[in-house]
């Protein structure tokens, strides 16, 4: 039996049956998981920020013959061709763009005159609050507990905080609200209804589904893995990064600061010459991303480290040697779903959790 919708203005907003996200995981996130969680009735995101242009426009092209359903697309709004990768999924009709980092009021604007949804990632409640004045459509907002790239700030504080900020304390936010970090289950969405989002995101629990293209001797690795197993480590790529607890982790916590640069480096070349960038391109990348934000150059020069280390983990099964990124919620994930299996599991015990609640007041 499949279980009933439920509507909020985000499911209304994007038109999608469930108020759940697939995120977009560099690596992970392709066409065959973007499509089975957009058939499963939930909102699937295709990662671009490891991709070329040309690989991105071959997996919007890919994805559409998977599913009739609304899908998205992550981009980086600070990639040099983050413009031209905007007029790509406007030709394409692609429904949602999901930002990392905040898009220009300009892009934004472009997106939403062309009828697209913008839905960006922050992780402080004054970020949100700028991204809705400039047009946004809905934010997600991811805690500490989440994978990859992550803030000190738990969801359970970080989630009411931006509620707040965006006008929901006493009554509806602003724009629609996605809640992340830590979510695996019915439970946690109806926990996030309750702060007054709309709904929520999930990527560690999306990376575990017999959908994911991640090799099996990497999911049976995640699966081992309990709720200590995760740490927030700066030496991937000098920002905080919540990852798996590897000997390689270990390593990049115990090495040196130079060595730790002479690796990125090296990885900064080899994902240079696998995606076909010049090293003006990078550079241009580089002074974009110190002007906009407050990463110093040696963290853009480590940053060249994400993409490899999650590629020899991810892609070529080398848990030795890479890095595998992974919410805090891994310790509670035991089996390997498929999306639909997995959405209409925590729809199921959404609905059962919301019955039990309406009791309460009898």
């Amino acid at each position: 039996m499949t279980a009933a919708p439920i509507a909020t203005r985000f499911t209304e907003l994007v038109g999608v049956d469930y108020p759940i996200v697939q995120t977009g995981m560099g690596w992970v996130s392709g066409p065959s998981l973007t499509a089975a969680t957009a058939n499963a009735g939930g909102l699937g995101i295709l990662a671009s920020a490891t991709m070329t242009f040309a690989e991105l426009e071959t997996a919007i092209a890919r994805t559409k013959t998977l599913t009739d359903k609304p899908f998205g697309v992550n981009l980086r709004a600070d990639a040099t061709d983050a413009a031209e990768r905007v007029d790509l999924m406007i030709r394409e009709g692609v429904k949602v763009a999901s930002f990392a980092l905040a898009p220009k009021p300009e892009l934004i604007e472009k997106l939403k005159n062309a009828g697209a949804v913008v839905i960006p990632s922050i992780g402080a409640a004054k970020h949100a609050v700028k991204v809705a004045s400039w047009g946004a459509d809905a934010v997600i907002v991811q805690g500490g507990e989440g994978g990859g790239h992550t803030g000190p700030v738990a969801t359970s504080l970080l989630l009411p905080s931006v509620i707040d900020a965006l006008g929901g304390r006493d009554g509806q936010t602003s724009i629609p609200v996605i809640a992340a970090g830590g979510f695996f289950d019915g439970r946690g969405l109806v926990a996030a209804l309750a702060y007054g989002a709309d709904g929520i995101a999930m990527g560690t629990r999306f990376l575990l589904t017999s959908d994911s293209a991640v090799p099996d001797s990497v999911k049976r690795e995640y699966l081992q893995r309990g709720l200590a197993d995760t740490v927030v480590s700066t030496k991937v790529d000098g920002m905080p990064h919540r990852v798996l607890r590897t000997a390689l982790v270990d390593a990049l916590e115990s090495g040196s600061r130079a060595t730790a640069l002479l690796a990125a480096a090296r990885n900064a070349n080899e994902f240079k010459q696998m995606t076909g960038m010049h090293w003006s391109t990078m550079l241009r990348d580089g002074r974009t991303m110190k002007k906009q934000g407050e990463r110093t150059w040696q963290q853009i020069i480590m940053a060249g480290n994400t993409p490899m280390l999650l590629k020899a983990g991810l892609v070529d099964g080398n848990t030795e040697a890479g890095v595998l990124a992974s919410g805090q919620v891994v310790g509670m994930i035991d089996d390997l779903p498929s999306c639909d299996e997995l959405i209409q599991s925590v729809m199921t015990q959404a609905h059962a959790r919301l019955t039990s609640l309406s009791g309460l007041d009898h």
